[in-house]
């Protein structure tokens, strides 16, 4: 079974907004150029979110909700294949869980 991490800081250190014109450490780039291909050739992604506490809700909405909206993965793949973690700030946690969902809703209507 191939496992991959990937810590959101090697792709940029301070990521930050949804499409390109907000910089390149949006979450539309970390989806298409990281997060989706990783998905795509493995059968787990682990993101790790530590080394930066500020993510918007637009970053992860794009980066992990996008992979619903835009990607075309579905929520069972999302379910079997994506994990995520961050040590000092789990709300995060909570904010992808919501955008993610919120994307299942959004494709499901």
């Amino acid at each position: 079974m191939s496992k991959v991490e990937l810590k959101v800081v090697d792709f940029n250190a301070k990521p930050y907004g949804r499409y390109p014109e907000d910089g390149d450490g949006c979450g539309q780039y970390y989806r298409e150029k990281v997060l989706a291909p990783a998905l795509k050739e493995n059968e787990k992604v682990h993101v790790i979110l530590d080394g930066y506490n500020r993510y918007g809700r637009s970053f992860l909405d794009e980066a992990f909700g996008g992979l619903i909206r835009e990607s075309g993965f579905t929520s069972d793949e999302i379910k079997s294949k994506l994990s995520y973690s961050h040590t000092l700030v789990p709300s995060i946690l909570k904010v992808i869980d919501e955008r993610i969902q919120a994307a299942i809703s959004d494709t499901e209507s």
